[in-house]
């Protein structure tokens, strides 16, 4: 059942709060939204750190695999570097024996 946002227009809005009004009375009713604050902001802070968490181990996932990257490369060069020392030697020792 989804409910359109077009049911909460002016005149509902004041029957909502007069409703709440009736309810909790006048000297409820700091005391509620205070509440209703503190559940917001403690929303949010947890929804802040939730997101820094994600964005941290996404980060981390990243640096990760650049790292990995690098060794790969690193291991590239040096068995490129092998090989070519082979070859330079197999060519002098062609070389010796003509």
């Amino acid at each position: 059942m989804n409910l359109p946002l077009a049911v909460f227009d002016g005149p509902v809005i004041w029957v909502v709060l007069f409703v709440v009004l009736l309810l909790f009375g006048g000297s409820k009713l700091p005391e509620l939204a205070r509440g209703l604050g503190k559940a917001k902001r403690e929303f949010k802070k947890a929804s802040d750190e939730v997101e820094d968490e994600v964005r941290n181990a996404v980060e981390e996932d990243e640096r990760k695999k650049f790292r990995m990257k690098q060794i790969e490369e690193e291991e590239r060069a040096a068995i490129r570097a092998k090989l070519e020392a082979e070859e330079r030697a197999k060519r002098a020792q062609d070389g010796k024996q003509n």
